[in-house]
């Protein structure tokens, strides 16, 4: 399986592109589609998969699974006549940690510990 490998350089802003991510996430449905990937980490799921887990039409589901893949939040492999996606863990690490150096590193707006408790 091809991982995709987050790695933005030091004098790039990203901004804009965690606020299309975060767009991307806005939506109800595609907070499921990627707790559902995650859960299924590292394997994915096939399409049909997804939908029966998840009761989402298959335009609907389409619809989502595009969206988050075109933000790189989801990773999406051809096996023979399916179609597989999993969670891309390495965006959403940056993107994670995006917020955490906002949040909990620079101002201590939310404490640390607070985050790791989450985790375990």
């Amino acid at each position: 399986m091809e991982v995709q490998h987050w790695k933005a350089s030091p004098d790039t802003d990203r901004t804009a592109t965690y606020a299309d991510m975060f767009a991307a996430l806005g939506a109800e449905p595609r907070l499921r589609i990627l707790r559902v990937l995650l859960a299924a980490h590292p394997e994915g799921m096939v399409v049909g998969e997804i939908q029966n887990e998840l009761g989402i039409a298959a335009s609907t589901l389409s619809h989502h699974l595009e969206k988050l893949k075109n933000e790189d939040l989801i990773a999406v492999r051809r096996e023979s006549t399916f179609l597989r996606y999993t969670a891309n863990t390495a965006a959403l690490e940056e993107l994670l940690g995006f917020l955490y150096a906002e949040c909990c590193t620079r101002n201590k707006a939310i404490k640390p510990a607070k985050i790791t408790q989450i985790c375990k």
